[in-house]
């Protein structure tokens, strides 16, 4: 469980990479922005490395939440619509986080930071995978492609989404425009 200041320092952090990149991250941008000083950072977390671990453990906690939502509709297609729709409310609510979890290139040097993100990768194709599956089965999802690809091919149609959304400087409305490509998507995957 996160202290009060370890939660501020986190959405601190995640502001700062909003606004001025990752590398814009650093403990005197933070302290300074938070209005406490380095040392008072570090009692809180050992480096960068581990506030970035820190963000990347609250949005697994966030794709747990999003996948028990999920999990309560019926029907293949539902979850699928809905699992997109959480997603896209999600980081239209805070856009920094986009710069965070598909910043994998600039982890790769940080073991702790690429596995953790492979992790989030991982859980969400297998979730997906499972969906898709289930769909197979019901008859709703084509079945002429694996559940895998299906669901790699998914993923990298909202990684890709959200990913100009972010580049446009937010410029169109996520969840709106995300409603279209849903609907497209899920055209694409039908039966």
């Amino acid at each position: 469980m996160q202290t009060a200041r370890q939660i501020e320092i986190v959405e601190t952090a995640l502001h700062l990479i909003n606004d001025n990149g990752i590398q814009g991250l650093t403990i005197k941008n933070l302290s300074k922005k938070i209005g406490i000083s380095e040392p008072a950072i570090y009692r809180h977390y050992e480096n960068k490395v581990e506030i970035l671990v820190a963000v990347l453990d609250s949005f697994g906690s966030l794709l747990g939440e999003i996948k028990n939502d999920v999990e309560k509709q019926s029907g293949s297609l539902s979850k699928i619509e809905k699992m997109f729709t959480a997603f896209f409310t999600a980081f239209n609510e805070n856009p920094s986080l986009v710069a965070v979890i598909f910043s994998e290139e600039l982890f790769r040097n940080e073991p702790q930071l690429s596995q953790k993100t492979a992790d989030i990768i991982n859980r969400n194709i297998h979730f997906l995978g499972t969906v898709i599956e289930e769909g197979i089965q019901h008859g709703e999802i084509r079945n002429d492609i694996s559940s895998e690809h299906l669901a790699i091919m998914v993923m990298g149609t909202l990684r890709l989404f959200v990913k100009k959304w972010q580049l446009s400087g937010f410029n169109f409305k996520l969840n709106s425009e995300g409603g279209k490509l849903i609907r497209s998507v899920i055209s694409l995957i039908s039966k």
